[in-house]
């Protein structure tokens, strides 16, 4: 690269800025000023900003400015002045029973409405949107299916309670035996008993497996499933005759299940909701399609889920 002294473009009456590389030189173009005071003017916007409102970056916080907006504070605002606004309608289903908001169609509506808002929050992660549930992993609860009850007082005590907290007296609990990973029984044995049980769920016909199966399934299951595998509310076993698994009741998901159960856990609500969004919840559940009539309180140890 050469130097050369600056001189002006005959083609363009720009000068140069002095020098040039294999023939080509460079214009000292002036920046529009339209540009240049765009530029200063978004320097000065960019000063009053750190002065005004929250832009440095701490280990902790950033730094809070003078007029001390944030964010946080807005939504706070607004999260009050809402809760102000349900202040009314939340106080009154708080204040009705359980079993008596059915009986006031606008009252349900609200907890209904305030139900999915909270199962948007809460629930979905697991259950899904719309309570459809996740195969193979969380129930679904707008199928027939309830464990413990799908009218509303039960559905408000698992809602409430959880389903195996261990630290929590309340929970529902149900657990069966890992048969096969325990050795109760054998692999024949196991083999005959989802033969049975395959049967009586209409998807395999009467076999001699599945004859040694019922005597098998009558002195290891029945106490809970019930003789007939219709199920058992008062210790949450799910009903085996119908088409409704939540683990698969093709002949690998219950040779699998029998062998060692999933026993899954679903979070008490009562230490991070209030008892009226609790009822909520419950009101949310009821609505959508599974729920049962009925509603009267159930006793302890009684609650609603799909299958666990």
């Amino acid at each position: 690269m050469a130097d050369l002294k600056q001189r002006i473009d005959e083609a363009t009456g720009t000068s140069t800025v002095g020098h040039e590389w294999d023939g080509i030189e460079e214009l000292n173009t002036p920046l529009p000023r339209w540009w240049l005071w765009t530029f200063y003017a978004t320097i000065v916007w960019g000063l009053a900003y750190v002065v005004l409102y929250p832009a440095w970056p701490m280990v902790n916080r950033a730094t809070e400015g003078v007029l001390g907006w944030s964010s946080r504070g807005d939504l706070a605002k607004e999260m009050a002045a809402d809760a102000k606004r349900r202040a009314p309608t939340v106080n009154a289903i708080a204040a009705t029973a359980l079993a008596d908001l059915p009986a006031k169609p606008e009252l349900m509506q609200a907890a209904v409405q305030g139900g999915a808002a909270a199962f948007r929050v809460h629930c979905v992660q697991c259950h899904g949107a719309g309570g459809a549930g996740v195969k193979n992993l969380y129930p679904s609860l707008t199928d027939d299916d309830w464990l413990w009850g799908g009218d509303l007082a039960s559905i408000e005590y698992t809602v409430t309670h959880g389903i195996r907290n261990p630290d929590h007296k309340a929970t529902r609990t149900s657990l069966m035996p890992a048969f096969g990973r325990d050795g109760i029984l054998d692999a024949a044995q196991i083999g005959d008993v989802v033969s049975f049980v395959r049967t009586i769920s209409r998807q395999e016909k009467a076999s001699a497996s599945s004859a040694r199966g019922a005597a098998l399934f009558e002195a290891n299951c029945a106490v809970c499933h019930g003789a007939g595998g219709e199920g058992g509310r008062q210790v949450g076993a799910p009903r085996l005759t119908d088409a409704i698994w939540l683990y698969g009741g093709d002949r690998d998901s219950l040779t699998a299940t029998v062998n060692q159960p999933r026993n899954g856990v679903m979070p008490r609500w009562n230490n991070r909701l209030d008892p009226a969004t609790i009822k909520m919840l419950s009101a949310y559940v009821y609505s959508l399609g599974g729920g049962e009539k009925g509603l009267a309180p159930a006793a302890e140890g009684q609650g609603a889920d799909g299958q666990p």
